[in-house]
Formats: structure tokens, C-alpha cells, sequence
């Protein structure tokens, strides 16, 4: 390598350094340097977009003790492309489950994620309930907001879904709420708000972190633009990060209660494409659009909306 070079890669990997688990972003130096590629090691950074030299990030780290923690930009890359080809930011805007039994290592792995604040949507009696509620456990230093969307918990539905197909019925109707519901669109303004007036990195959850929090997700990668089809393949993601949490909740209601409750709940354990639509459908009679949903559903005002977008696109 000759001298040159290694002062280039010098000067690189002290701004690469600068690159960390946070999402930090590299500021571009005040004049433009001339890139040794051969000499550039990018590492755990992933790759590097030769077009605009912004690091792509490394994959967003699974937490053992949070097993639906995901980034709403996408985990992994450039993060989701918008329908006008621009990509979402990613490390700036997550989503998880309940944060009730974050191990002190994944509590660490959110101090380097940079985790400024957490918004809680679950309600009163689900955070109080002895099986599957708590008190979320953060690091030291996050600013926590409960923002309460009551939704029935699994002891209450164990006790009023007779088949699979009541259970498949009551998240249809929950995402049709969401809509027709004014607190629950009351909550969903919130929580909105609360994000865009955020400073730093931020994280919503509900109690599995895929009704509540996938309506949320959807709403904000729509106001940043991204596809409808990429909407609803992130939306059933929470099918695969789940999995593993489910197949052990159905295994002790089946222990517990019987075969046939875990049967009828397994419907409401995970999510459908169904229940999303139903949503969507909902927004269509009743509004039109999403935008006039945000507007006139929510209450949002364009300034909020466009801060969202900034956060999330840029």
C-alpha cells in the first residue's frame, strides 16, 4: 500500500469509527476525498453505496429476551425503499413486544442502539397481569411513556374464544377498531406525536408487538412512502420473530387449560394479512386514503407528518 493510500484508509476508518450501534450517521467531510476502494475494509459496517458514501448499517441486533425487537426501516441494508427510490433511515425508529424480561445484556445492546425513549401501548390491565403483564425493564437513562390502547389480554380471550375462527374474527374487528374507535385513534395520535417531538432513537411496543405496534408500523413506513406489498411482508414478520415465544405460550395453554383453548387461540398468537386489511378496508370506507386517515382520523397536523417523514427518510 503506498503512502498515500494508507493515509486515505487512515483518514476513513477514524470517520468509520464514528459509525456506531446507535445509527450515528457519517457527516460528509467539509471536501470531498478521493476513496482508496481497494484498501477499504468496511467490516461489521456491512457495505457501502457508492453513490451517496452513506454506511449501510449492520443488521439490527435479535434480542434473546425481546423476541419481536425489530427496526421499522427494516433490519437489515439500506433499509426499505420508497416507491419515489429513496430508502428508509434505519437505527432511528423501532418496534418491539413488551421490554418485561430484557436480559442485562440486551439492556446493553439498546444503551449502544442509542434507545432515548420507549412508548408502552398496552393498558392498565395488561401491564398488571400476573402471567403475561409487568413493568418494562429499560436501561438506565430512557425516558418511558405509557400511551394505554386497551386491547383484551390472552386470559381474557382464553375465556371467550370458542374456535379458531372467533379468534381470527376479534383481530379483524381490532384492526377495524383502530379506525372507528376514537381513543384507540386518540392513542395512535399520540404515540405518533410523541415520536416525531422525540429526540434521539425511539421504540414503541404493545404486549407481542403486532397489532397495536404493526398498525403503528404501518402507518409510519406509509407516511414515509414505502410500498404497500413491503408494508404487509414487514406486518407478517411478527410470524417468524414469534414463533418460538408462541409454539411455548400454546404448549402451556394446552398443559393448563386444554388442547382445544390452545386451538382456538392460536389464531390471535400470531398475524394474518386478514386482520391488516381489514384495517386498510376500514380506512378506505370511512376515509379514502391513509393520508386523510393521519388528517382527519387522527388529528395529525401536516408539520407532524412532515416530521415523521423526516425522521424517516430524510
Amino acid at each position: 500500500m503506498s503512502t498515500r493510500s494508507r493515509m486515505l484508509f487512515a483518514r476513513t476508518a477514524k470517520a468509520a469509527a464514528l459509525v456506531v450501534t446507535g445509527g450515528l450517521l457519517l457527516a460528509a467531510p467539509a471536501t470531498a476525498i478521493p476513496l482508496d476502494l481497494g484498501s477499504l475494509n468496511t467490516g461489521s459496517l456491512g457495505s457501502v453505496d457508492l453513490g451517496s458514501l452513506d454506511p449501510v448499517l449492520a443488521p439490527t441486533p435479535n434480542l434473546a429476551s425481546v423476541a419481536n425487537f425489530r427496526d421499522v426501516a427494516g433490519n437489515d441494508g439500506r433499509g426499505y425503499a420508497t416507491v419515489d427510490g429513496s430508502h428508509l433511515k434505519r437505527g432511528v425508529i423501532y418496534r418491539s413486544n413488551a421490554l418485561t424480561a430484557t436480559s442485562d445484556a440486551d439492556k446493553a445492546t439498546l444503551t449502544g442502539l442509542g434507545l432515548a425513549d420507549a412508548y408502552d401501548l398496552r393498558g392498565a390491565t395488561e401491564i398488571s397481569n400476573p402471567f403475561i403483564g409487568g413493568a418494562d425493564k429499560l436501561p438506565d437513562g430512557v425516558t418511558y411513556t405509557n400511551i394505554p390502547i386497551e386491547f383484551k389480554d390472552l386470559t381474557q380471550l382464553a375465556t371467550t374464544i370458542k374456535s379458531p375462527e372467533e379468534a381470527k374474527q376479534f383481530l379483524v374487528d381490532t384492526n377495524r377498531s383502530f379506525v372507528t374507535d376514537p381513543v384507540r385513534r386518540a392513542g395512535f395520535k399520540q404515540v405518533l406525536s410523541d415520536i416525531a417531538a422525540g429526540d434521539g432513537v425511539q421504540l414503541f411496543h404493545c404486549t407481542s408487538g403486532k397489532d397495536r405496534t404493526g398498525w403503528t408500523a404501518m402507518l409510519l413506513q406509509s407516511i414515509a412512502g414505502v410500498p404497500a406489498q413491503t408494508i404487509m411482508d414487514d406486518y407478517l414478520l411478527s410470524n417468524t420473530y414469534l414463533q418460538a415465544t408462541n409454539e411455548k405460550i400454546l404448549a402451556q395453554i394446552s398443559q393448563a387449560l386444554s388442547p382445544q383453548v390452545a386451538t382456538n387461540l392460536e389464531p390471535a398468537l400470531g398475524v394474518d394479512a386478514s386482520y391488516l386489511e381489514a384495517g386498510l378496508a376500514q380506512i378506505a370506507s370511512d376515509y379514502g386514503t391513509v393520508d386523510s386517515y393521519l388528517t382527519e382520523g387522527l388529528g395529525l397536523t401536516p408539520d407532524t407528518i412532515a416530521l415523521l417523514k423526516v425522521k424517516l427518510v430524510g
